[in-house]
């Protein structure tokens, strides 16, 4: 079975390793040097989020079309070549939004277009895979050990693209992202080999898939269930919205390079790591609320210290702030999936994972739009992109405050009585009927 989970966890970090060089290079690359407004980056950024909700589709047409008897992996396979298609397209569409704007944009489209969809394709699929394999009492063992490979990938990745690309030159930038791209195709195709069983036609397991307005519906009957929607939407949409903006504002504040800003996504991966150590230790000593608190201040704090950095032009507060929000953000991560695992109801955990999962598309598209916007308005208007940085960073330390403030009133008990209502409100109208 261990071997089973690592060659799961090598699809992940496939999947991952292609996200990387968009995250921390490209966006930097395209709002400092080439200086492509950050509002369209953000849009080209969002497009997985945005066609997210296709993943029920894709989840449904997979449980009824297995390719040779294979459920899953032809899907999986699919989605990792357009995510490698995407990650070596995407510096080409950047190049050419400043030479033709129009030319670049729809090869942006593309480009973007078939990482988002590759994403979508891949992860609702071997995430099914997972669940199918490993069954429900392995499962959370499984997205351990596949989520913590996933963070050293994108660890090793990040260093390894900033050695690539120092010095710096667009033709660096586009053999990088080739180089990447092959890899990760690569690791993920070994993770696929002899991973699923092939089954009879008549003999395909189906996994749980539930539209988004089923999913909104869930929400909307338990108060306890929405509190907790919300508050992630809001937290994560401050802790990920970020995404675009760190690489370049380090760039615009402190003149860092191509190479050192690509190594910001190492620093905060290795303190995310840390963190998540931190917090499998205190596991079982400390309430997960204690501990989603002490993440949400830890992460408020690294965005106050950012926000300063730029104010008082100092990278080693900047660092600092780094170093303060990637510990927040693991611990935050980490006592959040715990929550959110008691935030369930026995025979509805699909259905629940999908809420979470709903809740995390709309906040990375919210934070890096949101982002993305403010940080054109506030350079147009205050004719400074250092102070437009400072401001958006301490608008999600608002934000941060409003989540701890939510937070607050999140009761896990609260939450299974408003369920076990809601169940037997449902046991009495079956009855009826």
């Amino acid at each position: 079975m261990i071997f089973k989970r690592i060659q799961l966890g090598l699809i992940h970090v496939a999947v991952a390793m292609t996200l990387v060089p968009i995250n921390s290079t490209l966006n930097r690359v395209m709002i400092k040097d080439l200086g492509i407004s950050a509002t369209l980056v953000a849009v080209l950024a969002s497009l997985p989020y945005l066609i997210s909700p296709i993943q029920v589709a894709i989840g449904s047409f997979a449980d009824r079309h297995a390719v040779f008897g294979l459920q899953r992996t032809p899907y999986i396979a699919l989605g990792l070549l357009l995510c490698v298609t995407g990650v070596i397209l995407s510096p080409y569409a950047a190049f050419l939004i400043v030479d033709d704007f129009w030319i670049g944009l729809v090869v942006g489209l593309i480009a973007f277009g078939s990482w988002g969809m590759g994403y979508n394709l891949s992860a609702v699929s071997y995430m099914s895979l997972a669940s199918e394999i490993s069954g429900e009492k392995g499962r959370s063992r499984t997205i351990a050990i596949m989520f913590t490979m996933m963070i050293v990938g994108i660890i090793l990745t990040s260093i390894a693209l900033s050695n690539m690309v120092d010095p710096y030159s667009p033709q660096a930038l586009i053999s990088a992202f080739r180089v990447i791209g092959l890899i990760a195709l690569v690791l993920g195709m070994l993770g696929l080999v002899r991973l699923e069983n092939r089954h009879a036609r008549n003999d395909l397991p189906a996994s749980d898939n539930y539209t988004w307005a089923e999913m909104l519906h869930q929400v909307a009957g338990n108060r306890q269930v929405k509190t907790f929607f919300i508050y992630l939407i809001i937290l994560l949409a401050a802790i990920l919205g970020q995404d675009i903006l760190l690489e370049p504002f380090a760039a615009e504040a402190f003149a860092m390079t191509v190479q050192s800003t690509t190594r910001i996504t190492s620093i905060w991966g290795t303190c995310f790591l840390v963190a998540m150590v931190i917090a499998g230790m205190l596991e079982g000593r400390v309430q997960k609320l204690t501990l989603a608190r002490l993440g949400g201040w830890n992460a408020l704090v690294g965005f106050v210290l950012i926000a300063a950095s730029g104010l008082l032009s100092s990278p080693a507060i900047f660092y600092t702030g780094l170093v303060v929000l990637g510990i927040g953000t693991g611990l935050s991560t980490v006592s959040n999936l715990s929550l959110m695992l008691d935030m369930t109801t026995a025979g509805k955990v699909g259905l629940y994972i999908g809420i979470w999962g709903m809740a995390n598309a709309i906040s990375r598209l919210l934070g890096s739009l949101i982002g993305g916007v403010l940080r054109d308005t506030l350079t147009y208007m205050f004719q400074d992109p250092v102070v437009a940085y400072v401001t958006v960073f301490t608008g999600m330390v608002l934000l941060m405050l409003i989540s701890l403030w939510i937070l607050s009133r999140i009761d896990v008990s609260l939450f299974r009585k408003q369920s076990e209502s809601q169940l037997g409100v449902l046991e009495r109208a079956t009855l009826v009927d």
